[in-house]
């Protein structure tokens, strides 16, 4: 046992995914089989794909709440050398406004409810529940830290944790938007599921959802494209077991449609990614 595997044992019994960050608060490089995302990908990042790799490869992608996958071999290496345990904040279904001085400070207390609250090295994190897209930079001094990002456990803080607020939502809000074409609802049936269900909380199917939703939204090029690629590692990840519905489905092509792409396109993609995979 390492300093650090306790810590992250006690965590992961509460339900938050951790992994072990290397000096420089980094996470500890991928495997050979992994590097340059040779294996793929793992099911939950932005491009969604195969990766079951049992080392912690993938930086926050790894984070989990299994002991047995903690204390296993493939992660002894890395916690010996572990500098301090980080977590994956989405996953345990937070958000995470990181302060960075004592200006980004002074604006949160008067900008954003009062939430727990820890003390970093040179700032505090202010920590709300509920998810959001991660983000650096958006405004001097203050990062977002949620889906698709890690933070280091320093200590529970103080305070208690409110619900994120929708001030929070707005930081990554890029200036305004051009005028959209009107969202209109379009019905497409989930698929009926066969296979045996590898969604081992909702918890994973909804991070596996709003992932999807963000990387539609950051699409700036080849939006066509974005969508088709989405809707495709969704069904992959997600269409064969029954848990993906119709609620789900609306939201993607919601989110599809708010990038300008029409209701028949966003219909045809479904249809051409299900006939892809053979479903």
């Amino acid at each position: 046992m390492t300093a650090h595997l306790p810590t992250a044992l006690h965590l992961a019994a509460t339900g938050v995914p951790v992994l072990p960050l290397r000096a420089g608060k980094l996470p500890f490089g991928n495997c050979p089989e992994c590097r340059n995302s040779a294996c793929g990908d793992r099911p939950n990042m932005k491009v969604a794909g195969p990766c079951q790799c049992p080392a912690p490869c993938h930086g926050w992608a790894a984070a989990t709440t299994d002991p047995t996958v903690l204390r296993s071999p493939q992660w002894a290496r890395a916690w010996r050398e572990a500098a301090t345990v980080a977590y994956h904040p989405g996953g345990a279904g937070l958000t995470v406004v990181d302060l960075d001085n004592a200006d980004a400070i002074a604006w949160a207390g008067k900008a954003l409810p009062a939430t727990q609250t820890v003390a970093t090295t040179r700032g505090e994190h202010w920590i709300y529940r509920g998810t959001m897209p991660s983000a650096n930079g958006v405004r001097p001094g203050v990062d977002i830290k949620s889906l698709m990002a890690y933070a280091r456990w320093l200590d529970p803080g103080s305070g208690t944790i409110t619900e994120l607020p929708d001030v929070v939502r707005a930081l990554i809000v890029r200036g305004p938007s051009p005028a959209q074409p009107t969202a209109h609802t379009v019905t497409v049936p989930a698929p009926a599921g066969s296979g045996k269900c590898r969604h081992r909380t909702p918890t994973y199917l909804e991070r596996g959802i709003a992932m999807a939703e963000q990387r539609i939204t950051e699409a700036h090029s080849g939006v066509h494209t974005t969508v088709y690629r989405t809707f495709l590692a969704v069904l992959s990840a997600h269409g064969r077991c029954g848990c993906l519905t119709e609620a789900h489905i609306a939201r993607l092509f919601t989110v599809a449609q708010a990038k300008g792409e029409s209701p028949r396109h966003c219909t045809d993609a479904w249809t051409n990614a299900r006939t892809a995979l053979g479903m």
